[in-house]
Parts: C-alpha cells; structure tokens; sequence
C-alpha cells in the first residue's frame, strides 16, 4: 500500500484546511487510516482514525470538535478536515494505515501503523 498525502500549506490562526491522502492498492478499503503529526523539535503524536467502513472514528483530546476525519473507499481516499486551527497545530502531517479492527490504545499508536505517507507541512500563522 502506498499512500501519498497533500493539501498542507499556510493558514492564520482560526482559520480552515482540508488535507487528503489517496491510497493505492485493493486492499486499502480493509484498512484502518490514521493521521498523524509532527511538530518541530517534537515527538509524532496521533490526531485521528477512521475505521475501514468509515462507522467509527477517533480523535485526540487537542483536536476533538475541531477536526473530522472522512474516507471515501471508492476514491481510495481518507480526508481531515481541520478547523479552528490553532498555533500550535502547525506539524508535519502525516496518514498512515494499518489492517486489523479499530481497537482503543491501538488506533492512537503509530508503531501498529505500517504504512505511512511522506507527509504535508501545515503552518498557522498569527
């Protein structure tokens, strides 16, 4: 599976932006997809994960109510919608998926992700 992410770029603070994240591959409707970030000078942490239907998601505590996660298995595709960005959601982005069911403490993980994309820069400015 290979997965490429874009749509990161440059926003003020409270304002919006949409990232994306197509998968390649017949397997990527059975997978679980997640984003993470990373933020300069810090550790990777989870944001979102999308269960392979698409029924259930999850989120950080820092991005609850702010951010929704989507996926279109016909495009191949996961989505984040983001809102009300903050400073401090400026990181690298990156999508990541994994096979087996959404279950708690797993989906949050990166290490039980096996494939990831290269990642999209997203900087909120003042």
């Amino acid at each position: 599976v290979q997965l490429q992410a874009c749509g990161g770029g440059l926003v003020q603070a409270g304002g919006s932006l949409g990232l994306s994240c197509a998968g390649s591959g017949r397997t990527f409707n059975n997978m679980v997809m997640g984003w993470f970030r990373q933020a300069p000078g810090k550790e990777r942490e989870f944001v979102a994960a999308i269960s392979s239907s698409g029924s259930r998601t999850t989120y950080a505590d820092s991005v609850k109510g702010r951010f929704t996660i989507s996926r279109d298995n016909a495009m191949n595709s996961v989505y984040l919608q983001m809102f009300g960005l903050r400073l401090e959601d400026t990181a690298v982005y990156y999508c990541a998926a994994r096979f087996g069911p959404m279950a708690t403490d797993w989906d949050s993980s990166g290490s039980n992700y096996a494939y990831w994309g290269q990642g999209t820069l997203v900087t909120v400015s003042s």
